[in-house]
């Protein structure tokens, strides 16, 4: 080969180097240009590109076994993405409500009102938890279970009238101006780089990274994982636990005994039924409660109410409701209200019969009574504030990651 020759060869890929590590913004598209990427992020986010939270590997007890991941794997970039975008306020159309506004860290991602408020009022229900909702059979999402994944779930929101304001209807800003806004932000072209390998911002891009964020919330630090390690399963006493609240965990696990009348008689209240342990999630196949509040403007759509939470971090360190109200419609304010409700199931509600309850609340075709004595319940309480753990409240990863 000769020297003219090899100079050029050399001279044409240099320039084809020079155009690949280049965008047209500025912006390398080398992934390793971490102090590039970094000078971006720093006037915006608390977050260093270098040491990334560990969001991907995080610590889960080997008693738990549920987990709805399926393929949207969490990843440290993904996660970071997702809490990014969970915490912008530029998702809503008027730039004041984000996903966290609505989601508290301090109160177990739950809110603080009966109902949630977005740019246009209030929705019809209240916002339930996100602690550990990876760890669960559950597939379909909201109270009504109307998305069929988180991923979907992640994103209805964004594109509701009253929440955050991008429906795409009656002269609204839809989606696509969503994209294009974020898109005009310099630290979302970082993100989606070092997440997806390039700076195209797509919905199912944000679907992926705002579930990996949510799934990536957990919280297995509490009094009762303690005592769960000591032993082989739910059924022993716990040795850290007290008296109280081993015989709470008792009245939680073991299946009740009935008369014909659907009156208790003798066992336990058997809410491990629909709530199970260890990861305390519902069962996927639950239906309506029975809870219908006197002041529900549509009777018909809260008897749809399938979906909850787990039960983990329900109450707080106090042994308060986490966000201060419980249930679909937040009709309840105390854990004893919630409590004295599943202690003796309505016949009837508003013209609506028994029937359409869950058959797990029935007993004989009767509503359960389960008769249910104060210190039973007091125990009961005992053990729902040993599900409650420290670190989900105070983690930096989970936290909002803008700058003031």
């Amino acid at each position: 080969m000769s020297i003219s020759l090899r100079k050029y060869i050399f001279v044409v890929l240099g320039i084809i180097a020079i155009s690949f590590s280049c965008s047209d913004d500025g912006i390398s598209n080398d992934t390793n240009d971490d102090s590039t990427y970094q000078d971006i992020i720093d006037p915006v986010l608390k977050i260093n590109l270098s040491a990334l939270p560990d969001y991907a590997n995080q610590d889960v007890p080997n008693y738990i076994t549920r987990d709805n991941t399926n393929g949207n794997p969490i990843t440290d970039e993904g996660a970071t993405l997702g809490r990014v975008l969970f915490y912008d306020k530029n998702l809503s159309v008027d730039n004041s409500i984000a996903c966290a506004t609505c989601h508290k860290q301090e109160i177990a991602f739950a809110d603080t009102g009966r109902f949630s408020e977005g740019i246009n009022g209030f929705t019809e229900r209240t916002s339930m938890r996100l602690v550990n909702n990876r760890f669960s059979e559950e597939f379909r999402y909201f109270w009504d279970e109307r998305a069929i994944s988180l991923e979907e779930q992640s994103i209805l929101p964004i594109q509701d009238h009253i929440e955050m304001g991008f429906t795409g209807e009656n002269g609204n800003p839809g989606f696509p101006e969503l994209i294009l806004k974020l898109e005009s932000l310099e630290y979302y072209k970082v993100l989606f780089e070092i997440t997806f390998g390039d700076e195209m911002i797509t919905r199912e891009r944000m679907q992926l990274a705002l579930s990996q964020f949510v799934r990536s919330i957990q919280s297995f630090d509490s009094k009762y994982d303690e005592g769960r390690a000591m032993v082989q399963s739910d059924g022993p006493d716990f040795p850290n636990f007290t008296e109280a609240e081993n015989k709470g965990k008792d009245l939680f696990m073991r299946h009740t005994q009935f008369n014909m009348q659907g009156v208790r008689v003798s066992g336990g209240v058997a809410c491990a039924i629909c709530h199970q342990p260890p990861e305390f999630s519902i069962v996927p196949d639950s239906k309506n409660n029975g809870n219908l509040f006197v002041e529900d403007q549509n009777s018909d759509l809260d008897l749809t109410n399938t979906k909850s939470p787990s039960l983990r971090d329900f109450l707080d360190k106090n042994g308060n409701i986490n966000g201060g109200f419980a249930m679909h419609n937040g009709a309840f304010n105390s854990v004893n209200e919630v409590l004295e409700h599943y202690n003796e199931i309505p016949d009837s509600f508003q013209g609506h019969v028994f029937g359409s309850i869950d058959q797990r609340l029935k007993a004989f075709n009767n509503p359960q009574k389960l008769n249910m004595t104060a210190i039973e319940k007091q125990q009961l309480i005992a053990f729902l504030k040993t599900l409650t753990g420290q670190d989900v409240y105070i983690n930096e990863k989970w936290s909002d990651p803008f700058k003031d």
